[in-house]
């Protein structure tokens, strides 16, 4: 189980402060006064309510799980396995988020829903299923453990791969979306860390590993979007929400290994690599009021609030993680721009319109995704804050 990276970072140096490694990191920045309860709130309302799509409701499923029950999320230490009972009431509305999709499956099907043709998106939802399968009451129950074992089939089993092994993000054609990472990887991952499987634990770092080695444009240091498949529906460019979901992707593999001790060094190491340097690319493009570009290195694009929100996250999330703070000023402008962004009804404006990836949103129009993201970015900041 060697792999790229082992070579340059060592097992132990992981996860220690750069301080420790002969490196003293910048002092961090003053940040900006957070969102008010009430806005947050309404932030938190208005993602629930227009969350419909698979991808939406998974991203959604894990903000809730990061903002709400930190303790939980994979990046907690010791949050692998979670306590087999919940207290009343906790993680309520993750569960639920399960227990309505799992009602709704279509028995004679694999993917816990209707992915509109993506092999990957249904995956999102998978990690919330198997926190209600691991805390049921009942034991026997086999309801929510057969549904994701369902769901780790189609992906291992059903779906198309690319040459290289990589699955399809599409299920009609062999295509790698920069999204998937974020979709199905970090499921694979969870699965095998309840599961102490290291094949699994492999199988979710070797996606991360096919996908990058397509979609990452050394030259600039960012992903690209779509590759392969119909040509006609390719997106060579540098999207800033396919570099967001690749990073944050890979960082929620990164924290389902930290508990897989040192078989797993190499690809701890690996992972933390393959998102600091997806990082470094795209902060350079940061424009001076803390925005990113929808296309990140395309000058003529359009301010994106939903694209930098995520990217801001896996920035203090990677921070929380590694004591690098390194790239924390730019993140700290962008969480800035973000919670302007927000207005008093607790929307997050100025964003790309998720579903054409070119065009900003019309008036009226909002982003589920980034409603999620917002709630994502606030999670960080304080796991970044108790981190220091």
């Amino acid at each position: 189980m060697r792999s790229l990276a082992a070579a340059a970072t060592t097992a132990a140096l992981f996860f220690l402060p750069l301080a420790r490694a002969g490196h003293a990191p910048p002092p961090a920045p003053a940040l900006p006064a957070p969102l008010s309860a009430s806005i947050m709130r309404l932030v938190r309302a208005n993602a629930v309510n227009i969350s419909t799509h698979s991808w939406e409701i998974g991203t959604l499923a894990e903000a809730l799980t990061e903002l709400e029950w930190g303790s939980l999320s994979v990046f907690a230490p010791g949050a692998v396995p979670p306590p087999a009972r919940l207290a009343r009431g906790e993680a309520e509305d993750v569960l639920e988020i399960a227990e309505r999709i799992v009602a709704a499956k279509t028995p004679d099907t694999l993917p816990l829903i209707d992915g509109d043709g993506a092999v990957g998106d249904p995956a999102s939802i998978g990690a919330s299923v198997l926190l209600r399968n691991w805390t049921l009451s009942d034991k026997h129950n086999t309801t929510f453990s057969t549904a994701a074992a369902q769901q780790l089939e189609y992906l291992l089993s059903v779906a198309p791969r690319a040459p290289n092994g990589a699955i399809s993000h599409r299920a009609d054609q062999v295509q790698l979306w920069a999204d998937f990472v974020y979709m199905a990887p970090p499921f694979i991952a969870y699965y095998g860390a309840l599961q102490r499987n290291a094949s699994l634990l492999q199988a979710a770092y070797d996606q991360v590993r096919l996908y990058r080695a397509v979609l990452f444009d050394a030259d600039v240091g960012l992903w690209e979007h779509i590759l392969l498949g119909n040509a006609t529906a390719d997106d060579p460019a540098h999207w800033g929400t396919g570099n967001a979901w690749a990073a944050a992707g890979a960082l929620r593999v990164l924290g389902a290994l930290q508990g897989a001790g040192k078989a797993f060094a190499a690809q701890r190491a690996d992972l933390t690599l393959w998102v600091q340097e997806t990082l470094d690319g795209v902060w350079r493009f940061q424009q001076a009021n803390g925005t990113l570009l929808n296309h990140l290195d395309d000058p003529a694009s359009f301010a994106d609030s939903a694209s930098t929100a995520l990217l801001a996250a896996s920035t203090f999330r990677l921070a929380a993680m590694t004591r690098n703070n390194t790239l924390i000023p730019a993140a700290a402008r962008a969480l800035r721009l973000v919670r302007a962004s927000v207005d008093r009804d607790g929307w997050l404006t100025q964003a790309v319109d998720p579903e054409t990836f070119f065009t900003p949103l019309v008036p009226g129009a909002h982003t589920p995704e980034g409603q999620s993201f917002v709630l994502l970015l606030e999670a960080a900041v304080a796991a970044w804050q108790a981190a220091q």
